[in-house]
């Protein structure tokens, strides 16, 4: 009861603060731009939470059992690929003011590659974003509402209903103060729980330091083996092209970092956020390694996916009930950042890219309730369906389509040269399919299969396609 209660009250703060921020007018600008006068420090801070999802708080710490620290090296890449945002990307989206990113592939290659743009982010954002969302929802059920004899049919639109009602006026505005609050309430969900392991292991925060620093999976850095997906270069390129294309190219990471008063504070802004991650992600590879070694300690056999580490522990009890409720209100919290950032921005992107009527706010209102009964649609499917093979290939499907968004954008700001504009639709399909091809023949011939660096080829094919479609100078 407890852990209903604290969710229910979470979800209350949520609208009170929503009811705080949003614009009087209602108007579109608002929604859309949160008028550009957000503080910068708030987006970043902010960020952090809407930029680690739910599956991520799930996730990350269990990633320490079969690749130990490995993805530091990852998050070292995310950096570089921050400064590229920061002093490469945002410069051209401030310089033609930008509502959403993809209206500089209008003006730059033409309408048919803009429309292409915006449509690959809306199948990749919507599709990702649910499945997040979708397993957070399972382990709120497991955990939570099975107890209250809650069916999952009702879960789902009750936490849809909750995001839609506190953005459904204030849009982007309210989310870069609700985004502030979850973030805040994420990682002190996280450095709690840490303080509880450590107690369970009888250690304090030195001793903690060494027994993680001593431990076989401590291992953070891979030089000597090239053909392995942890291999340093391969991570720091591969985590650098990630956030190009994840962030700098993705309007739902975007939205918020164009609110911004100027170019100069969204810069500050990208580059903190973008430091940030290398200490986060710190703590949840730590807070994994401990949980292995209080399962070694108390003899619990590991689960076999490095998914359930930590609700293993948290579902068992074991650790507690404080951090029982501290890992609900985290997964929470985290999940509510993703979702509510791009049930924004895909409102946001069909509005202004696909219907192009960025000033209309009867439309704007219906389209917000549509792309939230769409979450509820595809969630509730991914239930029905029940196979993880098809979460996977959802994120497959993902990592696919944003391969020509990086090819398009490269081409736009690397050349001068046009396109045949007919022809970016059908380039940007066969782009991943040449990948899948590739990657499919590498993995029977070589024994090699394709890990993050299957983005940059993506984008390379997709950049080769538009090169070779026409050859003529732009006006």
């Amino acid at each position: 009861m407890v852990i209903l209660l604290a969710i229910v009250c979470y979800a209350a703060l949520l609208l009170v603060v929503s009811k705080l921020t949003k614009d009087t007018t209602g108007n579109n600008d608002s929604f859309f731009r949160g008028n550009r006068k957000s503080p910068w420090y708030l987006v970043a801070f902010g960020m952090i939470g809407a930029s680690v999802s739910g599956v991520s708080f799930v996730s990350v710490p269990g990633m320490a059992m079969h690749s130990d620290m490995t993805y530091m090296q990852t998050c070292l890449g995310f950096i570089l690929g921050y400064f590229v945002v920061a002093f490469i990307l945002l410069p051209v989206y401030y310089r033609l003011n930008l509502t959403t990113i993809y209206t500089y592939l209008k003006q730059r290659l033409g309408r048919n590659s803009y429309k292409t743009g915006a449509a690959f982010f809306m199948l990749s954002d919507m599709t990702g974003a649910a499945v997040k969302f979708y397993v957070v929802c399972i382990i709120l059920q497991r955990l939570v509402l099975d107890a209250y004899g809650v069916p999952f049919f009702i879960t789902v639109p009750l936490l849809m209903a909750i995001v839609w009602l506190y953005t459904r006026e204030g849009g982007i505005k309210t989310l870069v103060w609700t985004d502030t609050l979850q973030t805040l309430c994420m990682l002190g969900a996280l450095t709690l729980i840490i303080i509880q392991v450590t107690g369970k292991l009888d250690m304090d925060f030195g001793e903690a330091v060494q027994a993680i620093a001593n431990d076989s999976h401590s291992r953070m850095f891979v030089f000597d083996d090239w053909m392995s997906k942890q291999n340093f270069w391969k991570q720091f390129v591969s985590g650098a092209f990630i956030v190009i294309v994840m962030t700098g190219l993705n309007q739902n990471m975007m939205q918020k970092n164009l609110t911004c008063k100027t170019l100069r504070e969204a810069q500050k802004d990208v580059c903190t956020y973008g430091f940030a991650f290398v200490p986060v992600n710190l703590l949840f590879l730590c807070l994994g390694i401990l949980l292995m070694q209080l399962a070694t300690q108390q003899d619990m056999a590991l689960p076999q996916s490095p998914d359930e580490l930590l609700p293993m522990f948290a579902a068992s009890g074991w650790l507690g009930s404080t951090a029982q409720l501290l890992f609900i209100i985290g997964i929470v919290s985290a999940s509510f950042s993703t979702i509510d950032s791009s049930l924004t921005a895909l409102t946001t992107t069909y509005c202004v890219d696909i219907r192009e009527k960025e000033g209309d706010t009867r439309l704007r209102r219906k389209v917000h309730i549509m792309m939230t009964l769409l979450f509820v649609g595809f969630i509730l499917l991914f239930k029905l369906v029940n196979s993880t093979s098809v979460i996977d290939a959802v994120y497959v499907l993902c990592s696919y389509t944003y391969g020509p968004l990086l090819g398009l954008f490269a081409f736009g700001l690397c050349t001068k040269r046009a396109v045949n504009d007919r022809m970016v639709p059908y380039i940007a399909v066969l782009s991943p399919l040449l990948c899948f091809g590739i990657d499919s023949l590498t993995t029977h011939v070589f024994n090699y299969k394709f890990g993050y660096e299957l983005l940059m080829l993506n984008g390379l094919i997709t950049f080769a396609g538009l090169y070779l479609s026409k050859v003529r100078q732009t006006q």
